[in-house]
Formats: C-alpha cells, sequence, structure tokens
C-alpha cells in the first residue's frame, strides 16, 4: 500500500525506494523471505554497490531515514510515480518524467477524469496518470501483450492502486476498446506504432461533452497520419510538439562591471592628472548557463486534439 497515500513507516509488503546516489535508486518489496535459484526459502538480502542490505531490518524504519548497508548506508524512500519511472523493471521503452508531465498537463486531468491508456507497457505513465485522477479517477489501460499485462496488473495490486486501474489485453487497433467504455472517457492517450487505427474507436469513448485525445509517436509519419486522421474524424485544436532534450553547462564566467562610484568620482576631480590610469570598472565573476555543444535529443512527438462537445461537431 505504499503508493496510495503516505504514511511514516515502512511495513512489510511495502514497495520502497532505495536512495543510494541521484543516479543510483533502487526500488525493492519489503519482504523478509526470497526463494533461491534451487526454490528454497532463505533470507532476502539485496545488493548494492556500497555492499549489502538485509530486507527484513527496513520494516518499522522511518521513511526518509538513513538506513546501514554493509559498506556504507542509503536512504529509505517512499515511491511516487516520479520515483518509480527511474527504477521500475523495463519490459519496454518507457516515457520518462520530462515528456509525462507535458502529457498530463496537455490532457488537462483533474481528480475524478476516466481515462483510456493504450499500451500499457512498463506501466511508467500508467502511475502518472493515476496519481493525476485519484482518489475518484478511474485509468483503463490496455496491451496486446498477455505477459506485460499480467505483470502490469500484479504490480497494480502490489502498490494498493488495483482500486484506480483495470488492465485487459486488447488489440485496440483491430477491435476497440470494447461497448463498456462507450460515452464515459474525459481523455484518451495513445502509445502505438499505427494510433490513426485506434481514432473511430476513441471517439466513440469519449463522453457528450467531448475530451482531449493524446499521441505519443517517436516519427513524423506516424503523426503525419495521425493528425489527418483526427482531422477526418472532426477533432479541432491539432497541435504537435517535438519533444528534445538539451544538456545545460552551468559555469563561472568573468565579465568587465563598470562601478559608478570611480566614474563620478572620475569627473569631479579637479586634478585630471590623478585619474589617469585609474580604473573606472573592474572584473566580476558569475554563474552563467549556456548549451553544451552536442545535439539535442529527440524523444518523440506528442499530438494532442480536441473532440468538441456533440452539437458542436463538424462530422
Amino acid at each position: 500500500m505504499s503508493f496510495n497515500g503516505s504514511k511514516d513507516l515502512v511495513e512489510e509488503g511495502d514497495v520502497v525506494i532505495l536512495y543510494i546516489a541521484p543516479s543510483n535508486m533502487h526500488s525493492l518489496e519489503v519482504t523478509p523471505k526470497t526463494l533461491n535459484k534451487k526454490g528454497i526459502l532463505v533470507e532476502n538480502v539485496f545488493q548494492t554497490v556500497y555492499g549489502a542490505l538485509k530486507v527484513a531490518s527496513l520494516v518499522g524504519a522511518k521513511y526518509g531515514a538513513k538506513v546501514d548497508l554493509s559498506r556504507g548506508w542509503a536512504y529509505v524512500l517512499q515511491p511516487t510515480s516520479d520515483l518509480w519511472t527511474l527504477t521500475l523493471p523495463h519490459r519496454t521503452q518507457i516515457i520518462y518524467t520530462p515528456d509525462i508531465s507535458n502529457i498530463v498537463y496537455l490532457m488537462e486531468l483533474e481528480p475524478g477524469d476516466t481515462v483510456i491508456e493504450t499500451g500499457t507497457g512498463s506501466g511508467s505513465l500508467s502511475h502518472a496518470l493515476i496519481n493525476a485522477i485519484k482518489p475518484h479517477g478511474h485509468l483503463y489501460t490496455f496491451d496486446f501483450h498477455e505477459q506485460r499485462v499480467s505483470v502490469a496488473d500484479i504490480e497494480f495490486k502490489k502498490h494498493g492502486l488495483e482500486r484506480y486501474v483495470t488492465v485487459e489485453q486488447r488489440d485496440v487497433c483491430q477491435t476497440g476498446f470494447g461497448d463498456a467504455l462507450e460515452g464515459k472517457a474525459n481523455a484518451i492517450f495513445l502509445d502505438l506504432p499505427h494510433p490513426w487505427l485506434t481514432i473511430e474507436h476513441a471517439t466513440r469513448c469519449f463522453r457528450k461533452s467531448g475530451g482531449r485525445l493524446c499521441s505519443f509517436s517517436p516519427c513524423i509519419e506516424q503523426v503525419q497520419r495521425t493528425c489527418e486522421k483526427l482531422m477526418s474524424a472532426g477533432f479541432i485544436e491539432i497541435k504537435t510538439i517535438e519533444c528534445l532534450q538539451r544538456e545545460l553547462t552551468v559555469q563561472y564566467k568573468t565579465v568587465p562591471v563598470l562601478k559608478l562610484e570611480c566614474l563620478k568620482s572620475k569627473h569631479t576631480d579637479d586634478n585630471r592628472n590623478e585619474n589617469n590610469g585609474k580604473e573606472v570598472g573592474g572584473l566580476e565573476r558569475l554563474v552563467t548557463v549556456s548549451h553544451a555543444h552536442s545535439l539535442p535529443g529527440h524523444t518523440g512527438y506528442i499530438t494532442i486534439a480536441t473532440l468538441p462537445p456533440i452539437g458542436r461537431r463538424s462530422c
């Protein structure tokens, strides 16, 4: 139950984040015993670069506290959707926090919304969507891969999120989202190789008041075909944003600074010769930020569109 609300102490069965450094974090389930490769129940010991951690020692620890490793220490943190994105086991390529935050913002999600997601993948975005719409909203997430659906369903239950999410195996491009979801969705997210094949199915799932559809694609050819389908289906306000990651370099620079006091003294002094050679300025070190010389990294294209309310649709 560690994802569903905050609490003070670690309990058995919680999923926690073991924080060693910004680039060295791990998610683990707090279970005192685990099965080894031979199927024998043994003490659960988690290995890190700074030594071993007996997982049973975490039970009763305070979230945010420092815990001892055999050759160092770490912090035990309560998981969030952002931390889960950084530490989750990858079953597919995932969407990371910078793009996730943009998607949640563009979809205008609120607590209580009903959201449809395709495909589930490793569940990175799913956790963020749930966090945005709970406690009264619900996420319906679909994936065509049976094993990924099964693992995601188990994870949601372990994280205490099963009341907010329904996971289903379905090829939505061929069969749509099911009759039960027609007229229920506030927002729909697509992360598919052929998102344009789902547009007609998605249109039937929106409420009478309309809603927002968001599609994430790595290639511009996918975006072009999707936008054409959105226009023909009656969507408006269709926009595409390219997501680029650029590294910033923080450094000190020495710049000349004009000293007004010295300048005033030079103009008011009767004996101009005494000021000859005196500086009327100086040098100062400032912290500056500039873009690195490396090329920006492309993560994908986010396409956002609005389906207007019934009665205002042109198609």
